[in-house]
């Protein structure tokens, strides 16, 4: 088994600028890969390091954990036995690095089934890998938030997410009502405040949203509070999906206790990888919970195993823009269009991975 490391700055064309409330402007994706070669089989996970705004772990610390992590992993072991019985410094790692090991490792094991993840995770055999997925409108001036939304109509996706929170609210709800009047009722529209607002900012401003048909607000308020986040879910207007809010096991098993209507946003970076997000999953199906499985902006081996995942388990939504428009990505055949994402139907991921465009960080004996 030969093991290695990779680092990559990936970056968007189009001019597209990654804006929110939580992670404020960002130049690129800095992107951490790990590469598991036996015999003729070759996988890859992939993790994004820079955002802290998330998670609060600096990227620098993620990867020296990293380092130190992958480096006391015996992965002669086989992708299925650590799947199955992670050692400790697996299992007891961050999230980032949890989720690059175990995409890597169910890269593998899929890989050396014949069969694409999704398969592997359940899917009927010979499912498309395939969804519709929203896109994301950043904050930006009024004519670069309209242009983006009519690039992607053109392109056939009709259920946009806009980023609100960062400045006033005034502005917020005049470029909501300018996606209306551009684009009519035949859109599908939603908004992330990413914890932006006050209890009571949030309902007055959930007020003043409802005219509007959203589909969800997502994290109203910050996360912690899980007293205000159900007065928030009993009075809100519009229903309420939680992202920031949902790190782990625990907080989904919260939401599906409290059965007040919240919704929730699994991301692999978060819970620790699909194994982990799978099982939330299932939880929130078995407790007719609607969820959506989503992603940061990530490359496109973190957006196919999210993919994967998402055809496997069938959330009512699907958040998989990440690595549209990317001009550098080491990582090849994803599909966007007419308002899906696809992939390959090819073993594990199904997607080809060129290291020569990144910068190798270490290999392992």
């Amino acid at each position: 088994m030969r093991v290695s490391l990779h680092r990559a700055l990936l970056t968007y064309g189009g001019g597209l600028v990654l804006h929110t409330a939580s992670s404020g402007r960002i130049a690129g994706l800095d992107t951490l890969y790990l590469r598991l070669e036996t015999g003729t089989v070759v996988a890859v996970g992939e993790v994004r390091l820079n955002i802290a705004y998330l998670n609060g772990l600096e990227a620098e610390a993620v990867l020296a954990e990293a380092v130190d992590v992958v480096g006391r992993i015996d992965f002669e072991a086989g992708a299925a036995s650590l799947l199955t019985l992670p050692p400790a410094a697996f299992s007891e790692a961050s999230a980032p690095v949890r989720t690059l090991i175990d995409s890597a490792l169910h890269d593998l094991a899929a890989k050396q089934a014949g069969v694409p993840l999704a398969t592997l995770l359940g899917a009927p055999d010979g499912e498309p890998i395939a969804r519709a997925t929203n896109q994301t409108l950043f904050i930006s001036s009024d004519e670069t938030f309209l242009e983006q939304a009519a690039a992607y109509v053109a392109r056939g996706f009709r259920d946009l997410k806009v980023r609100i929170g960062a400045g006033a609210f005034e502005e917020d709800l005049r470029r909501v009502a300018l996606l209306r009047e551009r684009f009519g009722d035949g859109l599908k529209l939603a908004a992330d405040a990413n914890g932006s607002w006050t209890l009571d900012e949030a309902l007055a401003n959930l007020g003043a949203l409802a005219p509007f048909g959203l589909a969800y607000v997502e994290q109203p308020i910050a996360p912690g509070d899980w007293d205000a986040l159900d007065r928030l879910a009993s009075a809100t207007p519009i229903p309420v999906m939680l992202d920031e809010s949902v790190t782990g096991l625990d907080d989904v098993r919260r939401i599906i206790a409290a059965g007040n209507g919240l919704m929730a946003h699994l991301k692999l970076v978060k819970l620790g990888g699909i194994a982990p997000t799978l099982q939330g999953a299932r939880l929130l199906n078995e407790a007719h919970v609607p969820f959506m499985i989503g992603q940061m902006n990530e490359g496109a081996l973190a957006t196919s195993a999210a993919l994967h995942l998402a055809v496997a388990a069938r959330p009512r939504f699907s958040e998989l823009y990440g690595a549209d428009g990317l001009v550098d990505d080491p990582a090849s055949g994803l599909v966007y269009h007419e308002g899906m994402v696809r992939a390959p139907q090819a073993p594990g991921f199904g997607l080809r991975f060129d290291a020569s465009r990144t910068h190798l960080i270490r290999e392992f004996s």
